[in-house]
């Protein structure tokens, strides 16, 4: 995963680089989260450009990383939806909750 933080705006992108898979999601949200609590930004994006494959365990990392942001005082959104990735959110329901944006 890479990140990049832009301190003007305050905004956090984390850019997922592999599948996300129940192996993975440990990995993604151990380093999600220390980037939050490090930069303590307003907006967090998850780009999901590269993205080929997400199974539930994706859905549970998106879920918690919203929690975590917004208990932070944070918002966060998602861009970049590859189709297999936007129609697992569809059916989850994730996109009533988080919105979709442009990076």
């Amino acid at each position: 995963m890479e990140t990049k933080f832009y301190k003007k705006d305050k905004l956090l992108v984390l850019k997922i680089t592999e599948e996300i898979d129940e192996f993975k999601v440990q990995e993604i949200r151990r380093r999600a989260d220390y980037e939050i609590e490090r930069y303590m930004p307003k907006k967090v994006v998850f780009d999901f450009n590269n993205v080929s494959f997400m199974d539930s365990a994706g859905i549970g990392l998106i879920i918690g990383r919203y929690k975590f942001a917004s208990m932070l005082g944070g918002k966060l959104e998602i861009a970049n939806l590859t189709k297999s990735v936007e129609r697992i959110f569809e059916m989850s329901g994730i996109l009533k909750l988080i919105p979709v944006t442009q990076i």
